[in-house]
């Protein structure tokens, strides 16, 4: 758990090795921050929607969330878990870290 909010924070290299199909990646920024690019296979539902379209989460599979910089996705985290969702997962660093990892990014669409 993560700061006892029923959260874990998960780093690039485990998102990175993780089987897309295993899980659900959402994206919790902005439509500007999104239009810059996403990491692949990401459902984009930004942050301040989340109490309104929380049903949308799949409670069957793990849940990564991230952001910018990882502050506003365990923000999402912690919400959801709040909610009774127990698989949730912060990418540690958001899309930041993952570009600095140099890990590809894709568009929506």
């Amino acid at each position: 758990m993560f700061g006892g909010y029923g959260f874990k924070e998960v780093d690039v290299d485990y998102l990175a090795s993780v089987d897309p199909a295993s899980i659900h990646l959402l994206d919790v920024r902005t439509d500007a921050e999104v239009a810059r690019g996403v990491i692949e296979g990401a459902v984009h539902l930004p942050l301040h929607l989340l109490p309104m379209r929380e049903h949308d989460i799949p409670k069957d599979k793990p849940v990564i969330i991230y952001c910018n910089s990882g502050a506003r996705s365990a923000q999402a985290c912690a919400f959801l878990a709040a909610k009774g969702y127990t698989n949730m997962h912060n990418l540690a660093g958001g899309i930041m870290a993952w570009m600095r990892a140099g890990k590809p990014l894709t568009t929506l669409g």
